[in-house]
């Protein structure tokens, strides 16, 4: 096991994580947080260097042992026994906490292959990603740019509804909304949010939002929610083609996640060119 804190190595493996698109997004986005900054606190593990086969993301100080949304792992890997070897590596994990863990996999049956622990199971999301929409998520992103001029400036929004970016006030209504929320440790995850990453919303003429999206410490986008009385109004899609249109001019693949039961029909999938994948929470 090997802690990467050396900033030429930090964008060296930037870059060589390209390469494993979409596979590597989650461990991406952080690996780009953190060569930015590093906002959140995170760092990087590998099993080895340069030749790696798996990567983990995790907080970089002692945390809240009980805040499972601070402490978030992603994983990346090449070959399933490095990432057990990992796991199982006390100085990699801190079992005694309650975490997550978060990577992305081409087919569900991988996903049914992943090493099998003797600890109890941490929190773990996977997403699943269906072969056909390699294809689609290649050419979706050469268009991508154009699309979001035209589509941002061909909407008409009512004058007395403003687009702006949340504010850390707003956190308390995004914990309300949010299917994950709802206790005081996340509005203080969505607060930290809010103050370290893009966000986006739609405003009535009191600064109330109406309907959001933003950006978590994988650069993916989470929490896109519109006030069940203004639905079916534009709103949800300029917000989060405006947060992704961000995403897009500082750099960062636009990657969102979707409950698997909000998934809309293959045909209506792609209306938007962002790459919306299915989660399961395990």
């Amino acid at each position: 096991m090997l802690v990467l804190n050396c900033s030429t190595k930090l964008q060296m493996l930037e870059k060589m994580l390209r390469w494993s698109f979409p596979v590597s997004l989650k461990v991406y986005g952080a690996v780009m947080n953190i060569n930015r900054g590093n906002p959140f606190r995170k760092e990087v593990v590998v099993d080895s260097w340069p030749d790696f086969k798996a990567v983990i993301t995790r907080p970089q100080r002692q945390t809240d042992d009980l805040d499972h949304y601070t402490n978030a792992h992603a994983v990346f890997y090449k070959e399933p026994q490095a990432y057990q070897e990992l796991l199982e590596n006390t100085n990699t994990i801190n079992w005694g906490q309650i975490f997550q863990i978060q990577g992305i996999v081409l087919t569900w049956s991988l996903y049914k292959q992943r090493p099998k622990m003797e600890h109890p199971s941490p929190l773990q999301l996977f997403t699943k990603l269906q072969p056909n929409e390699l294809s689609i998520l290649r050419s979706v992103r050469h268009s991508f740019f154009f699309f979001l001029i035209y589509f941002l400036y061909s909407l008409r929004m009512d004058p007395k509804f403003t687009l702006a970016y949340l504010d850390i006030s707003h956190s308390s209504l995004l914990n309300k909304t949010w299917s994950r929320g709802g206790n005081p440790r996340c509005e203080k995850y969505l607060a930290n949010l809010i103050c370290s990453f893009p966000s986006a919303c739609v405003l009535d003429d009191k600064g109330y939002p109406l309907s959001w999206s933003l950006t978590d410490q994988f650069a993916t986008m989470i929490h896109s929610y519109t006030l069940p009385e203004h639905r079916r109004k534009g709103f949800s899609r300029l917000v989060t083609t405006t947060l992704a249109k961000k995403l897009h001019s500082c750099g960062f693949p636009v990657q969102g996640n979707v409950l698997e039961a909000n998934l809309p029909p293959d045909s209506e999938r792609f209306v938007i060119p962002l790459w919306h994948s299915a989660v399961i929470w395990r």
